[in-house]
């Protein structure tokens, strides 16, 4: 466990989202040419290819971390994607680690066919700070695939918004040393009950 500076331990897994009753939100960075037409529409256009697995997440900055501040080539437009928390819930429990644990499966061979028969994958990736250095716990990434990734685009998606301009304000406070202020524009992410989670290692 780490303790942030408020002394509040943070568990080394767990899954940290602004959400409310119904929903939740993750986000996603894309080129102009998918995310402003998503953003104007509130759902994602016919050219977002649904066949394809996508990665979604719920640590804003993490997503800047991914996307370097939206100056990444084809992660120009940084996307907050509001989501049902029955979609979001129902991909956790039908979801399978990326990657072989001991611990958490019996052997490499029950997690290949878990692999195998998911539609949706986590990673525990290094939670970041403000400079998008790596902390100690961690944080969720979940990609999806096949009838899971139809559903996130087609059936779950409640609101997209385009946040790329305040992904560059909080950088630019960062960057002029005014981590205060860049801190208090941050999204309130906060514990997210998803139930148990031991099939994922948590």
């Amino acid at each position: 466990m780490q303790e942030t500076k408020s002394q509040v331990p943070v568990p080394d897994r767990q899954i940290r989202a602004a959400h409310t009753d119904t929903t939740v939100t993750v986000y996603q960075a894309y080129a102009p040419r998918l995310g402003l037409p998503a953003a104007r529409d509130g759902r994602f256009p016919p050219a977002w290819k649904r066949e394809r697995m996508t990665w979604i997440k719920p640590s804003f900055l993490w997503m800047m971390y991914r996307c370097g501040w939206a100056a990444k080539a084809d992660q120009e437009t940084v996307l907050a994607v509001e989501i049902t928390r029955e979609g979001f819930d129902h991909a956790l429990r039908h979801a399978c680690l990326s990657h072989f644990e001991h611990g958490t499966h019996t052997d490499r061979e029950a997690w290949q066919r878990a692999l195998r028969d998911s539609p949706a994958r986590v990673q525990w990736d290094p939670e970041r700070d403000l400079h998008l250095n790596p902390l100690a716990h961690r944080s969720l990434q979940l990609g999806l695939s096949g009838p899971a990734s139809r559903a996130y685009a087609d059936e779950w998606t409640v609101a997209i918004r385009d946040v790329t301009p305040l992904a560059r304000e909080i950088h630019g406070r960062v960057r002029s040393g005014d981590e205060a202020a860049a801190r208090a524009l941050l999204p309130v992410e906060t514990p997210y009950p998803a139930g148990p989670l031991e099939h994922l290692g948590a």
